[in-house]
Formats: C-alpha cells, sequence, structure tokens
C-alpha cells in the first residue's frame, strides 16, 4: 500500500483482533452492516438530545480527496483475485454495500469514517498477508464491497447517478478523516439496528474496550422488520442443538427446555439455559438464526415463538441510528462521537 510503508513499520498485533475474528465466525452476522429489509412505518420518538445543526467542516481540513487518493492498497475480491484501487474508491464500494444509499448524507458520512477507520485497524492486523493482499471484500471477514457497476444494477437506472455522487460526496466530505484511541485506528465496528441502546463489546466478545460500550440508539419503527420473529418446531430445536454438538438434555416437555434466561443492560439476552446447557445470547442468535440477541422465547404446544427486535450483533454504530441522528440535525462527527464513547477524530494515520 503506497504512502503507509511508514505507519505499517508501526504496526503492533491488537490483542482484541482474534477475539472478533472468532466471534464473526460464529454470528451470522454479516454484522458489519447487515441490508434492510422490508417496509417503512412511522419513526418512533427519539432517544437523544441532538444539536440544532451539522457541525461545520473546519476550516482547516484538506481539499476533498486528496489524502484518500494518496493511499494505494491490494484488494483481494471475491472471486480470489488481487487488484489496487484508491482508498478513496475502495471506500466509495464499501459504503455503497454497507449502507443503504438513501441514508442521510450526515449518516453516509459517518460510515465513510467508519469504513476507513476500520480498513486501517484491518491493515495493522495484517489479516491477508499471505494473500498478497491489504483487505478483502468479504464482510464476514473485513467489509462488504460493490463495484460501481454492480452498485448501479442493484439501484437501477433511476436512483444509480444521484446515489453514485451522494456517496462520492460522503467520501470526499470526510477525506481522511480516521476514529482513533490512544494514538491508533479503533476497531470500528458497525451494525444495522438496535433495540434503544448498542452492546458493549465485553458483552458479546468477551473482551472490554473502552470506546465500545453501550449507548443509547434513537432508531425505533421505521426500521424495516425492527421487530421479527422466527417459529421452530420442538423437533427443529432438537435437530439444531444436535448438529450444533450440544449435549442438551431436552427429553422433557418443550415447555421447560429453555430456561435462567438473563439480560445485559442494553436488554439482550446475556445468557440462556437449553437443556441445562448455558448459552450465550450471541450462540443461542447463532444457532436459531435470528437478526439479533435482543429476543423473548415462548412455548406452546411444542412451538417455539422467537420475538427479536433490531438487527445485527449491537456494538459500536448502529445504522440506522446514525440515520435517525442525522435527521434530527446531528452532523457526522456528533454521531461517531456517540457511538464510539472517547474516540478522536484525525487527519490520516
Amino acid at each position: 500500500m503506497r504512502n503507509l510503508d511508514a505507519w505499517r513499520a508501526l504496526r503492533a498485533p491488537f490483542l482484541t483482533g482474534l477475539a472478533l475474528s472468532a466471534a464473526l465466525l460464529l454470528l451470522p452476522l454479516t454484522a458489519l452492516g447487515e441490508p434492510p429489509a422490508g417496509a417503512d412505518a412511522p419513526p418512533s420518538a427519539g432517544l437523544l438530545t441532538l444539536p440544532a445543526a451539522p457541525t461545520p467542516v473546519p476550516a482547516s481540513a484538506p481539499p476533498p480527496g486528496e489524502w484518500d487518493a494518496s493511499q494505494t492498497l491490494n484488494l483481494l475480491g471475491r472471486d480470489g483475485q488481487v487488484s489496487q484501487t484508491t482508498m478513496g474508491d475502495y471506500l466509495w464500494g464499501v459504503v455503497a454495500a454497507e449502507m443503504p444509499a438513501s441514508f442521510e448524507p450526515e449518516a453516509l458520512r459517518a460510515q465513510a469514517v467508519c469504513a476507513r477507520t476500520y480498513s486501517l485497524w484491518k491493515l495493522r492486523a495484517k489479516s491477508h498477508e499471505e494473500d498478497g493482499a491489504d483487505i478483502c471484500a468479504d464482510s464476514t471477514c473485513c467489509q462488504a464491497y460493490l463495484s460501481k457497476e454492480d452498485a448501479a444494477q442493484r439501484w437501477g437506472e433511476g436512483t444509480a447517478s444521484a446515489y453514485t455522487a451522494k456517496i462520492a460526496a460522503a467520501v470526499a466530505d470526510t477525506d481522511g478523516q480516521v476514529l482513533t484511541y490512544e494514538g491508533g485506528p479503533i476497531q470500528a465496528v458497525f451494525f444495522s439496528s438496535a433495540s434503544g441502546a448498542t452492546e458493549d463489546a465485553a458483552a458479546v466478545w468477551g473482551k472490554a474496550l473502552p470506546y465500545l460500550v453501550s449507548v443509547d440508539s434513537p432508531e425505533g419503527e421505521e426500521v424495516p422488520n425492527y421487530r421479527s420473529t422466527v417459529t421452530l418446531t420442538a423437533e427443529q430445536v432438537k435437530k439444531m442443538a444436535a448438529e450444533a454438538g450440544l449435549d442438551c438434555d431436552l427429553s422433557g416437555e418443550p415447555s421447560g427446555w429453555f430456561q435462567n434466561l438473563t439480560r445485559t443492560a442494553s436488554g439482550r439476552v446475556a445468557s440462556v439455559d437449553l437443556g441445562g446447557i448455558a448459552l450465550s445470547g450471541g450462540a443461542a442468535r447463532s444457532l436459531f438464526a435470528l437478526r439479533s440477541a435482543c429476543f423473548d422465547v415462548k412455548e406452546q404446544e411444542g412451538v417455539f415463538t422467537f420475538s427479536v427486535t433490531g438487527y445485527g450483533h449491537g456494538v459500536g454504530m448502529s445504522q440506522y441510528g446514525a440515520n435517525a441522528m442525522a435527521r434530527e440535525g446531528a452532523g457526522w462527527r456528533d454521531i461517531l462521537t456517540h457511538y464510539y464513547t472517547g474516540a478522536q477524530l484525525q487527519t490520516g494515520l
């Protein structure tokens, strides 16, 4: 990656990288930004006190695109081929893939900074050094990525031109801006939608990070499929548990299979016993293919109904929460400093 040799020499292993990577393998997240689905509903009341207007860009900001255009990286595509691209072009593809282009401009700008920051964090982790690449286009490993051609096909002729320009502006307007903590890029994870509050990283991945703690998030019923339901028969639950290698005792009545459900401070399931085996909320979410770990489970006549709120792992920036904040007047800096407690913004690294 041209012009990044200086800071590459300073790379140090980031202790939480392995923990997050392992967790991502266990959770069906595509969790670094999951696409919305369904119809819109009336917005709920906001939970935050927001500024009256977006924070203005300081006069000392670099010309749009200058820093991002000066950085090149090797991108491992989903086809296994490695290609070279600029940071700016790569970020355009990430924002297009990870956040709906219909979102507010300030939310898209916040997403661009998250994508840039997470990219630099991954580069320091050297995740794809053996592949001859800096980063990949797989959302289960790095971040989702769309080429301009694929994005235009997804959006359709009526909106492709406007959305292309809108995302380009979001990247250029935040050129080189990186979220840092104690001098290094943060693990700027994000997800789709929260159930009133984000989650503490320690509750999901077992490793506390000072900038990934629970904060209020203002989205609600306006989020497509904000509330979802998964229905499973007792036989399906037995089969899933067996396929996962869980030594559960499911010989009794189904009404007694799920016990001792506890919650985190944000309302997500911390743990639940299934046939005497304790599962974390994230493990239960993965096992039963739930949209989030914020769920209730009820049994009636051998059928289990999981009532779920929100979508994603819940850590870091909520994308729909960012959009709700932007609609109420928050700027991208306000959004980022809200969701990443104590993180600082700086230009480049």
